[in-house]
């Protein structure tokens, strides 16, 4: 109630000074100071009530349920009436507002009744009542209940409108009602004497004086007979105090600035006093909100912001001593408020750098008092799980202090940490300071300060460190708050320092965009390395703490978080590997400072070296990870060597699209070293993989058979990266005697893929059976299937199109050598790669089982497309002949149009289908006698439709003589085979009729 009774007067006040709304200026200003002080008191109860329903819904839910009587059985399908107690409205007490204070109404408004009190049953009249008839029918289902429909709720207008009549027509009314018209009335006379000028000014005021004196003493004298109406009198006459002094010093002048501050002062005393005494809150909240108020209504803005501040140290110390007695949360929130709410505007509007020595002690006052005023209400406010934490006052003030602090110190360089630490060390201190004297009751409270204080530690690192610096040590303070909460059994903790990891990697990244960054001339010194190597090695010593599962409190948060956690252990250490890696990448492509002014910084190593040693390093991280996991038999530490194939072949594409080879220096050194790094790598996780096979009750020959399913796609592609590496170093080759123009250098890859596969089918091969392959040692026992089979599936698909477009697109030039057919490049590398495809068949054919998608190979379709590829490539070899020593130029139109091509094509198609039927003949085989006697009816066609048009050339002639003696030679000695003999059909089962004994 005096919180609306305050905000009616200042309202009132405020409305009265401004002369643009004339006699409605009181009206007015007092009814918007009404809903000033109703939303005010609602803001201020809101809080406090639900803190109150928390710890009574606590106190009091045991002792209702010892003391509820049984309800008396009701029959169903009839409505029950609610009693009439508890349909009529609970009338409010004298006062709802100090009641409420005085612990004489519940949280809900209601009064509070005493655990012995006898409690009525509700059905007692019911239960006396005759019976009614029951009838012998059987009754309807039951319908469904049906939900009541939720009550529109009110919006703000109506809820301002329902509170103000609440408050109006609640609780005693006419004395309300009173105060307001009196307020109303000691305006329009005080309005109207001044302007009618009947009295002196000194003596209007005198008598709004004496009247505010007459209203605190009636209010004091009947404090104990009628309590509510005297703490309503006494807040009215400390509001008119108030009026009195503010109208003496601002609307007229008579006093000055000093003394009406210490009449405020006074008042303000007083006031607290009678709260005291009374115990009143309401009283004590209504004396502080006007000393708090007086001097900005007092201000002439020529003040000084010592005396101000010192003003305000004053009340806080008020309201700290106050806290000492009196656990009143709402005078604290008052004091917090209107403090540092002054204090900002102060800060903004009239701060400059010069005012630092004068400003920086009364905040640091500010800041111990309200820390101070927290411990307190802690202390008074005990429940059944500690100590109660205001979180307003314990958060509140730390950030609204710290952001005032950092407005003070941004002139002067590290300001800002030096302000943070010194936060961090205060509630440090503070946390031990609590957790020493009890630490069971202030739990709570001191870890709040502990996060507050780690927060503010962290908070210093950026603001005096760059990013790389500033995510090392977060990354090392992670760590130590993991280890902090693993050694506590405390799940908070450990979350907190995995939070820190993920901020600490996001800051050294976000650094990472500057070029500066790499700017050192300190080799392994420099921020980039270190930074790096500080995230990364923190992140592998939190994988190591969480290999097994840590201890926690049990409860439902800790449960979640340590199904989260179990799973982090291989993440951490991958991702502290990537952090490792990446520390040496960015040393190995560090510049140092310029050595003249205007020169940009220069690099340590060349592009080309740098990704040479970026690669070896990776490798070699790789390998020590290995060693790291081997010997201490830790799983996750060996996975990096599965990852290096693909570091190579990055390394291999970035240093092609460069122009750089394999054979070049510095790679002809550091090639030879990853690729045996990594070759040792593969020789230990198969180790590594056998041994777990054979930990179990398997045998080692399921555990190498478990290690052949899982790697041999590392063995495969390490196959593919030989080949690509043997092509490059051909191509150096070629590049060298500057072949890239001939036919030596089309070839290459060709050449390459045909060598690698010919060696895994020779190889590799030899363990296309089991019995064979366990006779062999690592790594064909236990890949053998993976090399003559996963790696040489795809590259024998590239001889076969390599072949295809090498004999299509290569004319055979064999510069400096002449050209002599079947002896050049192009002719014998398609002849290789015939060989090495029917070569590799053959060990696929006879291989037992036959390779995992391999199956085909071994169809009639392979054996087509050889077949094909063949008869490419031999008719190729003539369109070599031609281009060379019949001078037809290599183009297709002009190769297409040359009669002595299609005559040579004529002769050479009759020769392949003579073979074809001849061997047909010999063995029988009616299908492969129809191929050729196809392929000889395609020269008779070709006969016609193109060689006839050549009138008169010779190559015509030639054309259908020699086909027609070769025809007749095919005539002679390859008749068509006989059709095979039928396959005798198998015997029927006893009585069961043939197909001739079936009747027609």
């Amino acid at each position: 109630m005096v919180m609306i009774i305050w905000g009616i007067f200042w309202g009132a006040v405020l409305g009265a000074w401004f002369d643009s709304y004339g006699d409605l200026g009181p009206y007015i200003g007092g009814i918007l100071g009404f809903f000033a002080g109703l939303s005010l008191r609602w803001a201020v109860r809101s809080a406090i009530r639900s803190e109150l329903q928390a710890q009574a819904a606590k106190a009091v839910a045991p002792t209702t349920r010892a003391q509820a009587p049984q309800a008396a059985p009701v029959a169903e399908d009839r409505p029950v009436a609610a009693p009439a107690a508890a349909q009529a409205p609970v009338p409010s007490s004298p006062d709802a507002d100090d009641a409420f204070w005085a612990g004489e109404l519940t949280p809900q408004g209601l009064p509070r009744i005493p655990a012995s009190a006898p409690v009525a049953a509700p059905m007692a009249a019911r239960a006396q009542a005759p019976a009614e008839p029951i009838e012998t029918a059987a009754p309807p289902p039951p319908a469904e209940p049906r939900k009541a429909p939720k009550p529109a709720q009110p919006n703000a207008l109506e809820q301002a409108v329902l509170a103000a009549r609440n408050w109006l027509l609640g609780g005693n009314t006419i004395v309300r009602v009173g105060l307001v018209i009196l307020f109303i009335g000691l305006s329009f006379l005080a309005r109207y004497a001044a302007s009618a000028g009947l009295l002196p000014v000194e003596f209007r005021l005198a008598a709004v004086a004496a009247a505010g004196i007459a209203l605190l003493v009636v209010g004091f004298r009947k404090r104990m007979d009628k309590p509510g109406f005297a703490l309503a009198l006494q807040g009215g006459g400390v509001a008119v105090m108030y009026l009195t002094v503010f109208a003496a010093f601002r609307l007229y002048g008579l006093l000055p600035p000093l003394l009406a501050f210490g009449l405020m002062i006074a008042v303000c005393a007083a006031s607290c006093a009678l709260a005291l005494l009374q115990d009143s809150r309401a009283l004590a909240v209504a004396a502080f909100a006007g000393g708090f108020a007086a001097p900005i209504l007092l201000s002439t803005g020529q003040g000084s912001h010592v005396g101000l501040f010192s003003y305000y140290t004053l009340l806080n110390l008020a309201i700290l001593f106050i806290a000492y007695q009196r656990s009143w949360r709402v005078l604290n929130v008052v004091g917090f408020v209107a403090t540092f709410g002054v204090a900002t505007a102060w800060g903004a509007l009239k701060y400059v750098p010069d005012q630092y020595a004068s400003t920086q002690p009364f905040l640091a006052g500010f800041v111990l008092i309200y820390l101070l005023t927290a411990i307190l209400y802690a202390r008074n406010t005990p429940t059944k799980l500690g100590h109660t934490v205001d979180t307003m006052l314990v958060f509140g003030t730390p950030l609204v202090g710290f952001g005032l602090q950092a407005g003070l110190v941004r002139p002067f360089e590290l300001g800002a940490a030096f302000s943070a630490l010194a936060f961090a060390a205060l509630y440090l201190l503070t946390a031990t300071v609590l957790a020493r004297r009890a630490l069971s009751s202030w739990r709570l409270l001191v870890e709040c300060c502990i996060a507050i204080g780690v927060g503010f530690a962290t908070l210093a690192v950026p603001l005096a460190l760059d990013a790389q610096w500033t995510s090392a040590v977060w990354a090392l303070e992670g760590a130590g708050a993991f280890w902090v909460g693993m050694r506590q059994a405390r799940w908070m903790p450990r979350a907190f320092g995995l939070l820190l990891q993920g901020v600490a990697m996001l800051v050294f990244l976000s650094g990472l965009d500057g070029g500066g960054l790499y700017v050192s001339a300190l080799p392994l010194a420099n921020p980039a390395f270190i930074g790096a190597m500080l995230i990364a090695l923190p992140a592998v010593l939190l994988a190591w703490w969480l290999r097994q599962p840590l201890p926690h409190s049990g409860s439902s948060w800790a449960r979640v978080y340590a199904g989260v956690e179990v799973q982090l252990s291989n993440p951490a250490y991958l991702y502290g590997f990537v952090f490792w890696c990446l520390a040496w990448w960015l040393e190995v492509t560090r510049s140092v400072p310029a050595v003249e002014v205007m020169l940009g910084p220069v690099p340590v190593f060349s592009s080309r070296v740098a990704k040479l040693l970026g690669m070896l390093a990776v490798v070699l991280s790789a390998a020590v990870s290995m060693v790291l996991g081997l010997r201490t038999r830790w799983a996750v530490a060996t996975w990096p060597a599965r990852g290096t194939l693909a570091v190579l072949a990055l390394g291999f594409a970035a240093q092609l699209v460069d122009g750089h080879r394999v054979l070049a220096t510095p790679a002809w050194a550091v090639w030879p070293a990853v690729l045996a790094l990594h070759g040792w790598m593969l020789r230990q996780t198969d180790r590594w993989q056998a041994a777990a096979g054979t930990a179990g009750p398997a045998s080692g020959s399921a555990g190498s058979a478990g290690s052949a399913a899982r790697f041999g796609g590392l063995h495969a592609g390490t196959a593919w990266l030989v080949t690509l590496l043997l092509a490059d170093c051909l191509w150096s080759g070629i590049a060298k005697a500057e072949l890239w123009r001939t036919s030596w250098a089309g070839v290459v890859l060709l050449v390459s893929a045909i060598a690698v596969l010919m060696l895994l089918a020779l190889w590799a091969g030899r363990g296309n059976q089991p019995a064979a392959r366990a006779a062999l040692r690592w790594p064909l026992n236990p890949h053998a299937e993976a090399y003559y089979g996963l790696a040489a599936l795809p590259l024998a698909v590239l001889v076969f199109c390599g072949a295809l477009l090498a004999a299509v697109h290569s004319s055979g030039h064999t510069a400096p050598l002449p050209y002599i057919p079947l002896l050049n490049p192009t002719d014998l590398t398609l002849a290789l790669a015939l060989g090495s495809l029917v070569f590799w068949r053959r060990v696929l054919l006879s291989a037992a089982p036959a390779p995992a998608g391999t199956g085909w190979v071994a169809g009639r379709h392979a054996l087509a497309a050889l077949a094909v590829l063949a008869f490419v490539v031999i008719n190729t070899v003539w369109l070599r002949v031609a281009h060379h020593f019949f001078g037809v130029p290599w183009d297709a139109d002009a190769l297409f149009n040359s009669f002595v091509v299609q005559t040579g094509y004529a002769i050479l198609w009759t020769l392949l289908a003579l073979s074809m039927m001849v061997l047909a003949h010999r063995r029988a085989q009616r299908p492969l006698w129809l191929v050729g006697a196809g392929l000889l009816g395609v020269v008779v066609v070709k006969l016609l439709l193109i060689d006839l048009s050549n009138a008169g050339g010779a190559e015509r002639i030639i054309a259908f003589i020699a086909v027609g003696v070769l025809m007749l030679v095919v005539g002679y000695f390859a008749p068509l085979p006989p059709r095979a003999a039928p396959r005798p059909a198998p015997a029927a089962p006893p009585g069961v009729p043939t197909k001739q004994e079936m009747p027609s």
